[in-house]
């Protein structure tokens, strides 16, 4: 009798480490319940990007030369048609001068019209002592006047022939000064144009820089302009995600001041160089109904639609391991049991799932979240089929 509690205590702690392992057993080879993704039907494909309203067309205009600003017709917010004046530079010191060269203008033309008087002189004396000449060489031939006479005839003949090739040249000269007179009034006119700043198309004014009475330099900004009508959006897409966009695809939009408008638009531009430090493209996008009011640099989120697919099988990405952007590794149910694959994958929604498109075998169902005690071969049982 008092040998029995030591045969069977140690029997029954047998029995129960045995039952915990039986009951271990079961519980981890029980067939595990698992949600897998279910086939859907016209899938958008939209990649996310954040940017900002921008103007296609933005210029800071100034004067050519420097002066003390006198007007200022413009400011922030105002439309202005291309011709119209903006600012004006004082005129004092310029309008002399082109006062000046209007006068130099002047005395250049009558000095031409002098030339061409004297030239004509010049031309009727030589005409005189070429007849002269002529006479006095008959008379001398019939020795009705002196050898010398004949001489000094000739000689006069030849002296006004010099003449007329010097009035001549005086005219060119005179001429030429005229050309430079005329040049010299149109570089002062297009000075005095400089001192007045024209509104190189029609724009809306974004800012004013500067006020009257202030001496500007040479290039100094005095209003920042934005073609009318030329408003886009500069979107900052992920390089992993830009892949697949493209000129023309549909965008839609929304404004951080309306958040509750709905906004579309087309992309019209992709940067050719993206960011180095944040490894972003730049995809520029214009907008089919913009608001009536505009503001640069408001923040603004863009989704582009870059594909829509027609039957897709969309697995969650935290369901995908080993995922290298183009394979990874899924669990499937195959005949009740659990198995590996390794898949392959083409496009990546918005919500993070991601479109398989080749790996798996027939009749195989992929699962939609992990759970801990997954392995190959487990029984597995489908709880729910999910998708959007």
């Amino acid at each position: 009798m008092l040998r029995r509690p030591a045969i069977l205590y140690p029997l029954v702690a047998a029995l129960i480490i045995l039952a915990g392992f039986g009951a271990y057993a079961f519980y981890n080879n029980r067939p595990v319940a698992v949600e897998v993704v279910a086939e859907e039907h016209d899938v958008p494909v939209r990649v996310f990007g954040l940017g900002t309203v921008e103007a296609r067309i933005r210029s800071d205009i100034g004067f050519e030369v420097g002066a003390t600003l006198v007007e200022l017709k413009a400011d922030e917010g105002d439309r202005v048609k291309q011709g119209d004046l903006l600012a004006s530079l004082t005129l004092g010191e310029q309008q002399a001068k082109l006062e000046k060269a209007k006068a130099a203008l002047l005395v250049a033309d009558a000095t031409v019209e002098k030339a061409n008087a004297n030239l004509g002189k010049t031309r009727a004396i030589l005409a005189q002592k070429k007849d002269a000449n002529a006479r006095r060489q008959a008379l001398a031939g019939q020795s009705v006047v002196s050898r010398q006479s004949a001489e000094e005839a000739l000689r006069d003949e030849a002296v006004a022939e010099a003449d007329v090739a010097v009035a001549s040249s005086e005219v060119d000269v005179a001429q030429a000064q005229l050309a430079d007179a005329g040049a010299q009034l149109r570089f002062e006119e297009t000075m005095l144009r400089h001192r007045r700043l024209i509104a190189p198309f029609d724009a809306i004014v974004v800012s004013r820089h500067k006020e009257i009475g202030t001496v500007v330099k040479a290039g100094d900004p005095i209003f920042t302009l934005i073609a009318a009508d030329t408003y886009w959006g500069l979107a900052h897409v992920d390089e992993a995600r830009a892949g697949f966009i493209e000129e023309g695809q549909r965008v839609d939009a929304r404004l951080r001041s309306r958040p509750q408008d709905a906004f579309t638009g087309r992309v019209v531009r992709i940067g050719l160089e993206s960011d180095r430090v944040t490894e972003e493209r730049r995809v520029f996008i214009k907008g089919d109904n913009p608001p009536p009011r505009v503001y640069l640099g408001e923040q603004v989120e863009f989704w582009i639609t870059v594909a829509k697919i027609d039957a897709a099988l969309l697995v969650p990405e935290a369901a995908v391991q080993g995922f290298d952007g183009r394979q990874g590794t899924v669990w499937t149910v195959e005949s009740g049991r659990l198995r590996s694959r390794v898949v392959s994958f083409g496009h990546r929604t918005e919500d993070a799932r991601l479109e398989i498109v080749a790996g798996l075998p027939q009749g195989a169902s992929v699962v939609a979240r992990i759970a801990s005690g997954f392995r190959e071969g487990r029984s597995a049982r489908v709880a729910e089929a999910v998708g959007n």
